[in-house]
């Protein structure tokens, strides 16, 4: 009788009883020394170090206008906000977030398999990557909500089931980021010790953190201790600008109650090499068009 599969063991135990730190366990940047790509080799070692590193345009300001145009049509369609993968902010109604972009739009598809973004992903992953998710988040002016402070890593180890720290994300500024209309916040370093956070995730958690995470959220002490160690850093920078960012550094951002909208594409990939086991802490794995369950995914 053949035996069942051996189920990994968890190096990041997380939502369980009371909060732990724990040591990161794999590389950071996974690509040796020299490895050829986008990114120069100074590039590579701050983001060995912070866990971030930004790239001033890595798309032209026409192609900006495309990537502008595109979304005011998604988020104007009255089929994109019945969809699913559409996320309304619930004061406003407006439209939040829109996941599996990449799918749901040639011009972001496009976006998604660009040599410019791309290679900077295998660069630094050290292998082939796939689109483990993609959105686009909104903050229109006067009242947007922002993020609070997380890491992805914990909940794409928790609830989607990636075992390694082998995934890397960009945000694509469509909009100018400001200090003040809710701009991305990163806890330089924070990179380095996995945030193992308390309590259970409630069943389909997503629909409810996709609006207000609540499950894998740091206490305020532990953000303290943090950002003591760490500091803050305010990313800002025109349309078109990037910021690259590990799996587990510590993120988040404000609301928008300023008139200037801030809206970014998202895009997260992760290395064929790091495949999706079952939940680590959850009871299901979260839907396709979240958390895409494997690098074949179509």
């Amino acid at each position: 009788m053949p035996s069942a599969p051996t189920r990994p063991v968890d190096l990041y135990p997380t939502r369980g009883p009371k909060e732990e730190l724990i040591g990161r366990k794999d590389p950071v940047v996974w690509s040796g020394p020299g490895t050829a790509g986008p990114f120069w080799a100074r590039e590579l070692e701050e983001y060995d170090r912070d866990g971030f590193v930004t790239v001033d345009e890595i798309v032209t300001p026409d192609e900006v206008d495309v990537l502008r145009a595109e979304l005011d049509r998604l988020v104007s369609d009255p089929a994109v906000r019945a969809d699913e993968r559409a996320v309304v902010e619930p004061r406003s109604q407006e439209i939040r977030s829109v996941f599996e972009v990449h799918r749901m739009s040639e011009v972001f598809g496009r976006l998604a398999e660009d040599p410019r973004i791309v290679g900077r992903a295998r660069q630094i992953l050290g292998s082939d990557v796939y689109v483990h998710q993609s959105r686009v988040n909104v903050k229109p002016g006067f009242g947007a909500s922002g993020f609070y402070w997380h890491s992805d890593f914990e909940t794409w180890h928790a609830e989607d089931g990636l075992p390694r720290m082998r995934t890397v994300s960009v945000s694509i500024a469509l909009t100018p980021n400001h200090t003040t209309n809710g701009s991305l916040m990163i806890m330089p370093g924070s990179h380095r010790t996995f945030l193992g956070c308390a309590g259970a995730t409630p069943k389909d958690n997503y629909k409810r953190s996709l609006q207000m995470q609540d499950a894998g959220t740091p206490s305020h002490e532990a953000l303290t201790t943090f950002a003591d160690a760490c500091g803050i850093r305010h990313f800002t920078g025109p349309a078109g600008s990037a910021t690259w960012f590990d799996c587990n550094a510590l993120h988040g951002s404000g609301d928008n109650i300023t008139p200037y909208p801030r809206s970014n594409v998202f895009l997260v990939f992760n290395s064929v090499e790091n495949q999706p086991e079952a939940p680590f802490a959850a009871p299901v794995r979260r839907p396709s068009f979240i958390a895409a369950p494997s690098w074949d995914h179509v």
